[in-house]
């Protein structure tokens, strides 16, 4: 059974699909393929259908990364039994996809993303649609940093190994 990785943010054209694709190139680089099924959403409808954002999308062609085959969609009540880990990027997110959680059950598996960032200021990935390029490269760095940090802490915590098997 492949570990479900859930990325959520707001509209899912910046954040998540950035740390979609970041960790799931992490993954792919160290043959960990087989161990994940790795998706993202947003909280929000605002943009379900849509691409990436053009800037983001530049900011991870400028780092080898593709964005091109992501398509947005909403964060759904139904996804929390489905994951097996939800990671978000503030604290507005892990609000919206709490009060998804009507009975209480999953709140153990939704956490902030940057609770693995080895530097993680205020434990919220900042929302760049606003700002400029300078903000879309502060989001990229600390993505790249917090996906490397998660994806050792998964291999530990799950005695992964990269021939597709759990360790004996």
């Amino acid at each position: 059974m492949p570990i479900k990785i859930m990325f959520v943010c707001l509209g899912n054209i910046c954040r998540s699909p950035l740390a979609e694709g970041v960790f799931r190139d992490a993954v792919q680089e160290r043959g960990l393929a087989d161990h994940f099924e790795i998706a993202s959403s947003g909280t929000g409808n605002y943009h379900v259908g849509e691409q990436a954002d053009p800037r983001m999308r530049q900011m991870a062609r400028e780092q080898d990364l593709s964005l091109q085959d992501h398509t947005a969609q909403q964060f759904a009540a139904s996804d929390l039994p489905y994951y097996d880990h939800i990671f978000v990027m503030d604290k507005s997110n892990l609000s919206d996809v709490l009060r998804l959680d009507a009975r209480d059950e999953y709140n153990g598996k939704v956490r902030l993303f940057r609770e693995f960032d080895p530097d993680p200021g205020t434990f919220q990935v900042p929302d760049p649609y606003g700002g400029g390029a300078e903000g879309f490269r502060n989001v990229y760095d600390i993505v790249e940093r917090t996906s490397h940090e998660l994806l050792d802490r998964l291999v530990e915590e799950h005695d992964l190994r990269a021939d597709g098997r759990a360790r004996a």
